[in-house]
This record gives C-alpha cells, structure tokens and sequence, in this order.
C-alpha cells in the first residue's frame, strides 16, 4: 500500500510504532510519541512529523523507497511533493487543471501546501482560465493537465497565452520515460507538442531538475514581453524520491515570481527616443493616443491617465483596453473612432499592436501620411510596422519617463483646440443617436434592448465596477460599444484571437483572481456552448457568477438560408449555423443548483438581473433574441 493512501489514523500509529521502536535508545517513550502526534510537546521529532502529514516518506515503511537503509533517520518527499514544494516557493497561489494520470497526487499534494486547485471539466477552459489569471494578477497563471490528449487540450489556453502576450505556465505529466517509444500510455512527444507556443519549455529527466525547471519557468514567462512556457513532468520522475534536506537545497533555488507590476522593468528606449516622441506629438496637429491591454497587462493606467489630462491629447482604446482610463472621460474619442483614426496625424499607441483590431495601421480607416510612436516590448513588432519612433520596453515604464521628460517641454491642446473639439463634436453626436436606439424597447428583443438593461444594471452597482465577459459575434460587438468600461481590466473578451470558448474559463479566473467581486458573463449562445458545462464549476465553487446567454437559436441567428441554399437531398437536414430552437440553458444552471431565469420581456429581464446580481451567486439568465437580429459573422462579415 503506497504511503499518500494512507489514512491519518494508520500513519499515526505506524509512526508511534517507528518512532518507540527506533529511538529507544535516545529515551524517546512511547508515551512522548503519543504526545508529539497530539502537537502537545515540543521536540525537534516535531518537524519530522510535520513532514510525514504533508506526505514524506521514512525508510523503513512499506511505502518507502528502495536503497535506504533501514534505520538512517532520512525523510524522504516524492516528485509530486517536490513539484508544488517548488510551485509554492515560485508564488503560485492557484492552479487550474484536470486531474488524472499521472498528475492527481500533484493536484492533492497542492491543496496541502496551500495552493487552490481549480478542477475543472475541460483542459481547454481551464487554459483559458490561466490565461485569464495571468493578465488579471501580472504573475504567470498556472494550468496542469494529464498526459497525451490533456497536453493537447491544453495546448489552447497556451496559445491564447502566447497571442495575447500573457504570462502562463503549463504543466503536464507524460509518460514513463524508459517506456518511450514503446507506445505507453497517453505517449505524445509534448515537448515538440508546445515547441510554436512558448518561450521556454523544459522536462525535468530526473527529480533533482523538478525545482531548477520550474523556477525557470516561471522567470522567463515574465521576462521581456509575457508568454507562455512549459513544463514536462514524466510519470516516473514523480514517483521518484529525495530527501527533504536536499529537496531543501534545492528549493532554495527557487525564485518567486513576483508581478509584472512589482518589479523594476526596464525602459529601453533611450533619452533622445523619449525627446523625439515628444516633439512629434508637440507640433502634431490632430495627435492621438491609443492604448491596448498590454497597458492594462503592465498596471500602465496612471501614467497614461496621467499623460493625457497634461497633453491634452484625445485617446482611444481598444476592446479590452476599455478601461484603462474610464470611457466617461472627456477626452474620450471612442465614439468618434473612425474619425479619429482617419484623421489623425501622430498617433501614440500603448500596449497594442497594429494587427486587424487596429486595422493594420494602414488607409483607408487610416491616414496614409499618419507617422506612429509605439510603446511595446515587442522588437519584432518594431520592424514589422516601422514606426517613427520605437520606445521598446514596459508600458508603465516607458510611460513613466515621458511624463517625467515632458515637464521640460510641457504643451497641452485645450478644450478649445480645433481637433480636440471636432471629435467631442462627433462623439456627442454619436452617442446621442445610439441613445435613441438604446430607449426604445424591441420585442421580440433585438440585441440593444437586452444590452441597454443589462448595462444600467451594472452601473446601478457602482464601485468595485462588476468584471465584464464577453463572446460571440454579435453579443460582443454590440455590446462593446453599449457597455462603458470605468476601471481597468474589467472586460474580458474573444481578444486578438477572436477566440471562441474563452467565456467560462475567463469567468471562472476573474472571479477566483478578483475574490468578491461580481462577474457578468455575457454570451452568445453560440460562443458559450463552447465551455458550457463549466457552469458546474461555477456552482461547486460557489462562485458569484451571472451567466447572461443572448440565446437566438445558433450561430449568428440560427437557420438563415435562402431558399437557393435549401436545396439538394440534405435541404431537410439541421442548417450547419441552427441550434435547438429556444433551447432552455437556464434549466442547465438550475440542474446543478444555480438560479435559472428565462426571460422574453424588459420587466422580466430587469426583475432577473437586479436578483441576480444582488444574490452574487451562480446563476444563468436566458434571454430570447429574435433570431433574425444582429447580422451573420458580427462585424466580420466581409470575411466569411
């Protein structure tokens, strides 16, 4: 019987009996044993019984290793122990996984040593989720899979990682290493598996590696611009056994990984780098400045708030950038967005890159004479765009020295300057016709009716603002220009990826990373079937979850064909983008023991979120769109 199977009652008497047996010379009684397994005596026995509870092995017992001397008074700790020993000296607080083969005792051995294990139903969510934790907390999120297919699960949330330049540290088990090759169980060359994903990978071939190959990785996944790593755990390298004094050597390798926004990061852009971003945004005409959640990611928000209200320069944000400086701000251009990009002549951008949600940095959403000052800690970004000016380094650092440079050359447009006021001119504009939209009610809802509610019940709230996440096509690009972000990092969507899936995971992280505080999950039906049955992770952990499903019967509205297309011997066959119509996912939630509404009407979509927002319990509002509402592929429509 291996030793971790042990029960409490059976260690403790096995241990009365090894400890009265072998230290009787030492005048060690029977009744002093007793004494030390109650905690009522001190004695340096004390710490060596400690580490027995936390699943240490002695020599001498059934479950001890081969090769130790009967008798030589060594504690012994396997792999498993090693491992979350050496997590937990990195800082890792919360892990996110699926247990099984060979990496169970892992997940157990990490709730002994304080570490939260948030077991989920799928790798795919909770990657998602330790990716989601990554961005949220600035330290490496943590996600642990089984061998073989988990690892390829897994491989999602790492390259959702990768993409959106998050901090994330996969780990995985793997087969028996003299079995490789032979065709073991779950055997899957992993390494070469999450070589396009990461910055770092490493197996740790023997236990004495487990510290040094988890310290690393969690260092590199922070170092220069955030990504993912890896690593690769071997079934027998965490059967293996050390003991704790060497474990303790090398332990005390180990480095904790602290926040992005704890350390000193550097700014490597140079003096005359900062002076010249100043002088192209001092004799610009309609300057800009644009920043994106890689702002967000480095906690850049003050710096940048900072800059704008003493420059005076009009900014934007992108999707998940909302927040950073509140939307209400005055000097917000989102409404005027096509505006502003169009007519721009010097733009700053923050934390973002110039891929499709910025439209490439080219004409026609941009000026073909516009000159950029990017702030990233991208060198490849750098020469793939070529900016005027290219400050590389940390968004708060970089921030940092040019609020600290512009005081001795300070200039700010006004309220009155000509740019200034044409993009407030258009702005008001725009929200006073989206404001005409919003009040009315449509029944059956389309997608504004059910937003506007929605978003007037969070602002009821107040602060802390609830975190906002948000997928599907339509449910989040409508949303996005519905729903105002005051405080950053509170909206959580698809991302550069445009990834589909994310919703629960995401929520399920925000709402572990962020303890208290509410999270709004608002999906399109399509986008939450991806990760749905995470909803009973919701409920087990009790988590003050609303899961809002704007629910129209498939993906982008159901069966839309034409009646050209409704032809052939499979016209009759399910449309490829149709669903179950009006499919009940609130009797799902309720199922597992969480509040289920169903709602057709405004009142009764307002009774639901006001209850459900105040119980801050698991619950799930389905509300019923006209399938024929929003338009196929959201705003990508040209691509589909």
């Amino acid at each position: 019987m291996m030793w971790d199977r042990l029960s409490w009652r059976t260690r403790m008497n096995w241990v009365k009996w090894s400890f009265s047996s072998r230290y009787r010379r030492s005048s060690v009684a029977l009744g002093k044993v007793d004494s030390l397994l109650t905690g009522s005596l001190s004695s340096p026995v004390t710490s060596l019984w400690s580490r027995v509870l936390e699943g240490a092995s002695i020599p001498g017992s059934s479950a001890m290793d081969s090769g130790v001397a009967e008798g030589a008074g060594k504690v012994y700790i396997d792999g498993n122990m090693l491992a979350v020993k050496a997590l937990a000296a990195a800082g890792v607080e919360t892990m996110y996984g699926v247990v099984g083969i060979p990496v169970t005792s892992l997940a157990t051995y990490a709730m002994k040593v304080g570490i939260k294990f948030i077991a989920f139903r799928n790798e795919q969510s909770a990657g998602y989720a330790a990716s989601a934790a990554g961005y949220l907390t600035g330290k490496p999120g943590v996600l642990l899979t089984v061998s073989g297919p988990g690892c390829v699960h897994g491989l999602a949330g790492l390259s959702n990682a990768m993409i959106n330049t998050w901090p994330l540290v996969m780990i995985s088990g793997s087969c028996t290493q003299k079995d490789i090759g032979k065709g073991d169980f779950q055997e899957l060359d992993q390494m070469e598996a999450v070589k396009p994903f990461v910055k770092y990978s490493g197996k740790a071939s023997q236990i004495s590696e487990v510290p040094e190959v988890v310290s690393k990785a969690f260092q590199v996944a922070l170092e220069d611009q955030p990504g993912g790593t890896y690593i690769d755990l071997p079934s027998d390298v965490l059967h293996e056994n050390i003991s704790v004094e060497e474990a303790e050597k090398l332990l005390a390798g180990v480095k904790a990984a602290k926040p992005m926004f704890s350390r000193e990061l550097e700014c490597h852009c140079s003096e005359s780098d900062i002076q010249e971003a100043l002088s192209l945004l001092h004799k610009a005409e309609k300057p800009l400045v644009v920043f994106g959640k890689g702002a967000a990611l480095s906690r850049a928000e003050g710096a940048i708030k900072q800059f704008v209200e003493r420059s005076g320069i009009p900014f934007l944000a992108t999707p998940m950038g909302k927040g950073v400086i509140s939307d209400t701000h005055h000097l917000s251009a989102g409404a005027a967005r096509s505006l502003a990009l169009r007519e721009s002549d010097v733009a700053l951008v923050i934390g973002a890159r110039l891929n499709w949600l910025l439209h490439f940095g080219e004409p026609p959403q941009w000026s073909d004479s516009v000159k950029f000052i990017l702030v990233n800690t991208s060198k490849e970004e750098m020469e793939l765009r070529r900016p005027a000016v290219k400050l590389v380094g940390d968004a708060r650092m970089v921030m940092t020295e040019l609020n600290k440079q512009w005081k001795d050359s300070p200039f700010s447009l006004g309220d009155k300057h000509p740019w200034v006021e044409k993009l407030k001119n258009k702005a008001s504009d725009s929200v006073e016709k989206m404001a005409a939209r919003l009040k009315q009610d449509v029944v059956p809802f389309n997608f504004l009716t059910p937003l506007r509610i929605i978003r007037n019940a969070i602002s009821s709230l107040g602060s802390p603002t609830p975190i906002l996440v948000s997928e599907g096509a339509n449910t989040m690009d409508i949303g996005r220009t519905v729903f105002q972000q005051l405080e950053p990092r509170t909206r959580l969507d698809a991302g550069t990826w445009g990834t589909m899936g994310i919703g629960m995971g995401y929520s399920i992280a925000a709402a572990v990373e962020s303890p208290g505080r509410l999270v709004v999950a608002v999906e399109g039906d399509s986008g939450f079937g991806f990760s749905g049955f995470e909803l009973e992770t919701i409920v087990r952990y009790n988590l003050p979850i609303v899961v809002i499903i704007f629910n129209n019967d498939g993906v982008y509205g159901g069966d839309r064909r034409t009646p050209e297309d409704k032809e052939g011997p499979l016209k009759d066959f399910p449309a490829p983008t149709s669903f179950i119509p009006c499919a009940r996912y609130d009797k799902v939630m309720e199922a597992f023991g969480g509040s289920g509404y169903f709602v057709k009407e405004p009142k009764e979509l307002e009774s639901a979120v006001n209850e459900a927002f105040a119980s801050k319990k698991p619950a799930l509002i389905n509300v019923r769109i006209d399938p024929f509402a929003g338009s196929e592929s959201g705003r990508m429509h040209h691509k589909n």
